[in-house]
């Protein structure tokens, strides 16, 4: 998708701080953190949301969390949230599926 922020990160035209690439993610650090990790995984297959994943899309979007898990235990980190928004109502600004990994301070519950 030409004009999708993610996929220009993915492709290197848009910088970013890498912290993962593989043949079907990218992880990057968020240029606005909520947390003091905050890492966004992102699959290099555009999907725009949840909402929109096909059935073709489910072993993708495991990926995302398998992904996630690989990079804390790298990085040794135990707790952390990881988080999927679907939507601007729930603050999704970016329409490329990508996971949110927080994690580097007290979180409560309900979270928002």
């Amino acid at each position: 998708m030409n004009d999708c922020l993610f996929c220009k990160i993915i492709q290197g035209t848009i910088p970013s701080s890498k912290v993962f690439e593989d043949e079907r993610y990218f992880a990057f650090n968020d240029i606005s953190p909520q947390a003091p990790t905050h890492i966004l995984v992102v699959a290099k297959t555009h999907v725009d949301k949840i909402a929109s994943m096909t059935d073709e899309d489910c072993a993708m979007v495991g990926g995302l969390f398998r992904t996630a898990a690989k990079i804390c235990a790298e990085k040794k980190i135990d707790d952390y949230r990881l988080v999927i928004n679907n939507g601007a109502g729930v603050g999704q600004s970016v329409f490329h599926i990508h996971l949110h990994i927080l994690a580097g301070r007290p979180m409560g519950w309900p979270p928002g």
